[in-house]
C-alpha cells in the first residue's frame, strides 16, 4: 500500500508534527555558515582569475561547488562530511588541471581552447566564425562596444578562449603582420608556428635572431614576442632577479 495513505481505528486523528524543528533551524544555520566559509577556502585557494576569465574546467568545479553547498543546506540530516568530501575532490581536480595547463601548451588549449584570428587586414574569416560558432551579431556588437564604426578599419581581430574580441585597428598598427598584437613567437619553450606564419616569418628565421641574442634554443625562452616597432620582449625561464 503507498506510503501516503494509512488506516487509522474510527473515532482517532493524526496528531500534526510541530510546524518548525528548532534543531533543523541551527543544524541549517551553521551548515550555512560552514559551506561559505569552505566554498571562500576553496575559491581562494584555486587562485585569482576574473570571472570573464575562468576556463570551462573553472567553470564547471564553481557549479559544481554551488550545487554541493545548496545539497549540504537542504539535507540538514546528512553529515556535513558528505558534502566536505567531494568539495575537496573538486579542488584536486581543479588543482592539477591548472598545474597541467601551466605544464602543457596541449592541454591548455585542449581544454580552454586557443584565440581565433576573425578580422585580418579588414577581411572576415567566415570559416573561422563557423568553427567557433560565433556570428555576425556577435561580431558586430563587440566591434560597436569597442568604438569601431567600420571592419574595414580593423587590422585584426582576435576572439579570445574567454569568448572577447580583442580588436587592433589599422591607425594603430600600421604594419600589415600581427606584431604588437602580442601573438607570441614562442610560449613555454614552444615555437608558435602558426602566429610565425600569419607574420610572414618561418622558424628558420626565429632561431637565426634569438641566437644573435644570446639563446641557443627555444627551450630557454618561456616568452617571446616582437611588436610592429621590431622591439622585441623576451622572458627566460628562471631567470634570476
Amino acid at each position: 500500500m503507498s506510503d501516503r495513505f494509512t488506516l487509522r481505528p474510527l473515532g482517532t486523528t493524526e496528531r500534526s508534527e510541530p510546524g518548525v524543528n528548532l534543531e533543523e533551524v541551527w543544524i541549517i544555520i551553521w551548515r550555512t555558515f560552514a559551506t561559505y566559509f569552505a566554498i571562500l577556502v576553496i575559491f581562494r585557494v584555486m587562485g585569482k582569475r576574473e570571472i570573464g576569465e575562468l576556463s570551462i574546467l573553472d567553470l564547471v568545479v564553481f557549479i559544481m561547488l554551488a550545487e554541493i553547498g545548496v545539497f549540504s543546506i537542504e539535507e540538514p540530516k546528512d553529515e556535513f562530511i558528505h558534502a566536505v568530501i567531494p568539495m575537496l575532490v573538486l579542488l584536486l581536480i581543479q588543482r592539477l588541471s591548472a598545474w597541467f595547463s601551466l605544464k602543457s601548451q596541449w592541454f591548455r588549449e585542449t581544454v580552454d581552447g586557443k584565440a581565433s584570428v576573425i578580422i585580418q587586414n579588414g577581411k572576415i574569416d567566415e570559416n573561422e566564425m563557423r568553427k567557433q560558432r560565433y556570428n555576425f551579431n556577435d561580431l558586430l556588437q563587440q566591434l560597436r562596444e569597442n568604438g569601431t564604426s567600420s571592419v574595414e578599419e580593423v587590422a585584426f581581430a582576435i576572439l579570445e578562449p574567454s569568448g572577447k574580441l580583442s580588436i587592433l585597428e589599422k591607425q594603430d598598427n600600421p604594419s600589415p603582420d600581427m606584431n604588437g598584437f602580442l601573438m607570441p613567437f614562442i610560449t613555454d619553450g614552444k615555437i608558435q608556428e602558426e602566429n610565425l606564419k600569419r607574420n610572414g616569418k618561418d622558424e628558420k628565421w626565429l632561431l637565426e635572431e634569438i641566437r644573435k641574442r644570446g639563446y641557443q634554443h627555444p627551450d630557454q625562452i618561456s616568452l617571446l614576442s616582437v611588436d610592429h616597432k621590431n622591439k622585441w620582449y623576451i622572458d627566460e625561464y628562471d631567470e634570476k632577479k
